[in-house]
């Protein structure tokens, strides 16, 4: 991945997860890797009892390549892995995590300007 590929997707997590926080969700950790699972969870949130795990995907507004909309990325195996890795974060900090009763998987894909703006925001509550 490329500096800027990275550095666009930092920038909009740091975005969703204010946007996040204004909304009334608790951001509990970001970018987080677990042993015995490959990737990255972009945001791991309390949304009231609800632990919430959200994958960020971010395009420039210049971009040409890519899905029509950001969301749309987080396909079949995507979801897969993001489930796996879950279960590696919730194996890994039993007993560390607030209490909750539920666990959601959110996608947020927002579109960004060359100032870094977001110029198209989708929040897909409980997306698989």
């Amino acid at each position: 991945m490329t500096v800027a590929r990275q550095e666009l997707g930092r920038r909009a997590e740091a975005l969703v997860a204010g946007a996040l926080e204004r909304a009334g969700a608790r951001i509990l950790e970001r970018n987080v890797r677990v042993p015995g699972a490959r990737g990255e969870l972009d945001l791991v949130a309390m949304d009231g009892r609800t632990l919430v795990f959200v994958e960020v995907k971010a395009l420039r507004d210049s971009s040409r390549a890519g899905p029509e909309r950001p969301a749309l990325a987080v396909g079949p195996r995507k979801q897969v892995k993001l489930r796996a890795m879950a279960r590696a974060y919730l194996a890994e900090r039993r007993g560390g995590l607030p209490s909750f009763a539920m666990i959601r998987f959110d996608v947020v894909g927002v579109r960004l300007d060359a100032r870094g703006q977001i110029t198209e925001w989708e929040h897909i509550h409980s997306a698989f």
